[in-house]
């Protein structure tokens, strides 16, 4: 049954259409690591704010920015085909509108942390460093509800996701549930809370939740190979 659902449907196979959400969130990764990874010693009030943000080139953030259009594409390409496994039509359509909601506060989020790193750095490199953190946190502050909005959108997929697979709506065993991008997002947090303070551990932890849907979209992509 698992195998009629990688039934070619909708113009691209399944196999292609995880691969595809592989490397969108390889595009959201990198440029999660290219827009944090530094020197992690701060002095204001936010810990992302750093010494090593202040000293990274525009390039990066210019590329940070450019690569979120492609991982977007990329990676909805993914979140629409795995609605294929859902079992109830009517459920596929909840799941379908769900991810529709959720794409755009995405990558608006991560256009919105970039745009404040990238006036970080170019403040302090044009002179202006000790004012620097002040304009910064005022203009997060300022706009910070936009992260509450964004979350409120982007993850109620993967919590209906979590309750479809757990309560066997879909064509993928229960126990897959526990594979949710939400668990793994969670056991990779403890694993970066045991990590040195160091420019790593500031790219993994910026870069979470593209780790975590990559492993994700691998388990899913491991289940398809096992079941072709």
């Amino acid at each position: 049954m698992l195998k009629s659902q990688y039934s070619n449907t909708s113009g691209i196979s399944t196999r292609a259409a995880l691969v595809c959400g592989m490397l969108g969130c390889l595009c959201y990764g990198s440029g999660d690591w290219l827009m944090m990874y530094g020197d992690p010693a701060y002095t204001g009030s936010l810990s992302w704010l750093t010494t090593g943000v202040a000293a990274i080139p525009q390039w990066r953030y210019n590329l940070a920015m450019a690569l979120a259009f492609p991982g977007i594409i990329l990676y909805g390409i993914a979140l629409f085909a795995v609605e294929r496994f859902i079992r109830n039509q009517r459920h596929q359509q909840i799941y379908h509108y769900l991810n529709v909601f959720g794409l755009t506060p995405w990558i608006a989020l991560h256009l919105f942390y970039v745009m404040i790193l990238a006036l970080f750095s170019w403040m302090n490199q044009h002179g202006f460093g000790a004012d620097s953190i002040a304009v910064c946190e005022g203009l997060f502050g300022q706009l910070s509800w936009l992260i509450l909005i964004s979350e409120a959108l982007m993850l109620p997929v993967f919590v209906y996701w979590f309750w479809l697979q757990v309560t066997g709506k879909t064509a993928f065993p229960r126990w897959l549930a526990f594979t949710n991008v939400l668990v793994i997002f969670a056991v990779l947090k403890g694993v970066s809370l045991l990590l040195p303070v160091s420019a790593f551990r500031l790219g993994f932890t910026n870069g979470l939740m593209s780790e975590s849907m990559i492993l994700c979209f691998a388990i899913l992509l491991s289940q398809k190979e096992a079941a072709a």
